[in-house]
């Protein structure tokens, strides 16, 4: 669990840095549209955002349980993301170099959460008296 939180947590703080950096960039690989005008200050926001995010989630050196809100806050946030990504792509609102790269990134990370959760779970019941 510890190893998968660092890796999400990873991504999220590489994405937010590449927001602060270079938005217009970032944005055209995803979704294959530049960014006009104000649409960079927003791009700057998000990642911002995903930066906090990385930083709240990366693990402490105590044992990360499944239940532990860095757990909760990343599963949340790679589920939705790749739902609302795949959607995006799907309808073809957008769809840029990056755009299904990035939902299998996020479905997959969000697959592995849950796994890693169910086995933790089953290896807690086992090893109950």
């Amino acid at each position: 669990m510890r190893t998968l939180l660092a890796f999400a947590a990873v991504v999220e703080i590489g994405t937010g840095l590449l927001l602060l950096i270079a938005p217009d960039r970032v944005v055209t690989l995803l979704l294959g549209a530049g960014t006009p005008g104000d649409a960079a200050l927003l791009g700057r926001f998000l990642g911002i955002a995903l930066l906090a995010l990385g930083v709240a989630c990366w693990p402490s050196r105590k044992h990360v349980k499944d239940g532990s809100p860095a757990f909760r806050g990343m599963l949340i946030y790679n589920a939705a993301v790749a739902l609302y990504l795949a959607s995006v792509g799907a309808f073809g609102q957008a769809g840029g170099v990056l755009l299904w790269p990035a939902v299998v990134l996020h479905a997959v990370v969000t697959y592995l959460l849950i796994r890693t959760s169910r086995d933790a779970s089953s290896a807690d019941r086992a090893a109950a008296p």
